[in-house]
C-alpha cells in the first residue's frame, strides 16, 4: 500500500484527538492530497463531524448502515468464509478529496477476541486473521479511492484495538493539553509504545501466512500538539504556560530519547533548519471559542468557514477572521510537517 497511515493517540481523554484529526485531514486535502479518516472511537465523534445532519440516517438506512468499521471487518471476527472488502466511504459535500470509514458504537465488542489473538502468538488458528483485519479494510479502501494519507482517530485507552491501529502506522502524533495529568499520561506512553512496536516487529513473521498479514510499518513519532488552553494577549494565559513547558521538556528530555532508542523517531533536523519547528511540538492551538460552534453547524473546519458562515459584523467579525488565520497557520504547519516527514 502506497498510502501513509498516521494515528493520533493519547490514552488520556479530552485532548481534542477528534477535532485535530478532522482539521489536519481537511488541511492535507487543501494541499492536494486525498485523505481517508478512520473513526476508531466507539463514541463516533469524528463520524458525526463528517456526516453532520446525515449521521442518524446513515446508521438506519439499509443502503449505508453496514458501511462502518465494525460491520466491515466482522466476518473475520465471526469466522465467516467471505473475505473483507472495501466499503463505500462517505465523502462530505464540501470536500470531495476527504473520505471516512465511519465508526461504530459497539466496536469495543471485538476487543476481547483481538486481545486474545495478540497474546496467543498465533497459536490459536481461529484467531490468526484478527490482528491484520483492520489494516486489510483500510488498504482496500485506500486502493478504491486512491488515498495518499490515512488518519486514524483512536479512542482513549490502552486497548487491543488501539494497539492494532498503532502497529499499522507509519507515524503517530500525540495530542495533549496543559493539565495536571498530561505528563502522567506521557509517562505511560513512554513505556507502552515501544512495547507495542516490539510486538509488531516480532510478530510479522508469525502472522505472515494469515489471510490478513501485518504491514511493514515504521511507527515513528511525528510530534505532539498542545491544545485546549485560553489566550491572553495573543499567548497562552499564565496558568497554562508552566504546564505547556513541562510537557515540552518531558517529551524532549524523556520521551524522545526512548523513542529514538527504539527507532521510533523521525529526523526533523531539516525542519528545524528551515525554522518550521524548534522541537517536536507541531503546534500550540488554543481553544476555538465561538468558531467551533459555527464550524460544527456548517460541517467544515474553523479555518474553512466563509464570511457568510461566520454570521458576524464589525469588530466581532474582524476578531474571528484574525483567529481563523491563526488556526489556519497552525494546521498548515502540521500538514506540511507530515508531508516532509511521512514519505
Amino acid at each position: 500500500m502506497n498510502s501513509k497511515v498516521i494515528v493520533l493517540f493519547n490514552h488520556k481523554g479530552g485532548v481534542s484527538k477528534t477535532t485535530t484529526s478532522y482539521h489536519v485531514g481537511w488541511k492535507l486535502t487543501e494541499l492536494g492530497k486525498k485523505v481517508l479518516l478512520v473513526d476508531g472511537d466507539p463514541q463516533c465523534n469524528l463520524t458525526s463531524l463528517i456526516l453532520g445532519e446525515y449521521f442518524d440516517d446513515y446508521y438506519i438506512n439499509s443502503e449505508t448502515n453496514q458501511n462502518n468499521i465494525k460491520d466491515a471487518v466482522k466476518m473475520a471476527f465471526e469466522g465467516k468464509p467471505h473475505p473483507i472488502s472495501a466499503i463505500d466511504c462517505f465523502s462530505p459535500i464540501d470536500n470531495s478529496n476527504l473520505f471516512i470509514i465511519p465508526g461504530h458504537m459497539d466496536l469495543s465488542e471485538f476487543d476481547p477476541a483481538l486481545s486474545l489473538a495478540l497474546n496467543s502468538n498465533n497459536a490459536i488458528t481461529t484467531l490468526q486473521n484478527l490482528p491484520g483485519a483492520f489494516y486489510e479494510l483500510i488498504r482496500l479502501c485506500c486502493e478504491k479511492y486512491e488515498i495518499d494519507f490515512v488518519l486514524i482517530d483512536m479512542n482513549p485507552g490502552l486497548s487491543a484495538i488501539n494497539q492494532t491501529f498503532f502497529m499499522i502506522s507509519d507515524g503517530f502524533i500525540v495530542p495533549t493539553n496543559p493539565d495536571p495529568f498530561s505528563v502522567m499520561a506521557l509517562r505511560t506512553l513512554r513505556n507502552v509504545l515501544p512495547r507495542w512496536k516490539k510486538w509488531a516487529v516480532q510478530s510479522r513473521e508469525a502472522f505472515a501466512d494469515s489471510a490478513y498479514p501485518l504491514p511493514e510499518s515504521s511507527m515513528k513519532f511525528i510530534g505532539e500538539i498542545i491544545q485546549r488552553f485560553n489566550l491572553r494577549n495573543q499567548r497562552a494565559a499564565r496558568p497554562y504556560q508552566g504546564k505547556i513547558q513541562e510537557i515540552k521538556d518531558y517529551i524532549e528530555d524523556e520521551l524522545c530519547p526512548v523513542l529514538e532508542k527504539n527507532d521510533m523517531l523521525f529526523d526533523n533536523s531539516n525542519l528545524k533548519t528551515k525554522g518550521i519547528l524548534t522541537d517536536h511540538c507541531l503546534a500550540e492551538i488554543s481553544e476555538f471559542g465561538a468558531l467551533i460552534q459555527k464550524a460544527n453547524a456548517a460541517s467544515v473546519p474553523v479555518f474553512a468557514l466563509t464570511r457568510d458562515q461566520l454570521e458576524a459584523t464589525g469588530t466581532v467579525l474582524d476578531n474571528m477572521i484574525v483567529s481563523q488565520q491563526r488556526f489556519n497557520t497552525e494546521f498548515e504547519r502540521i500538514a506540511k510537517v507530515i508531508l516532509e516527514l511521512v514519505k
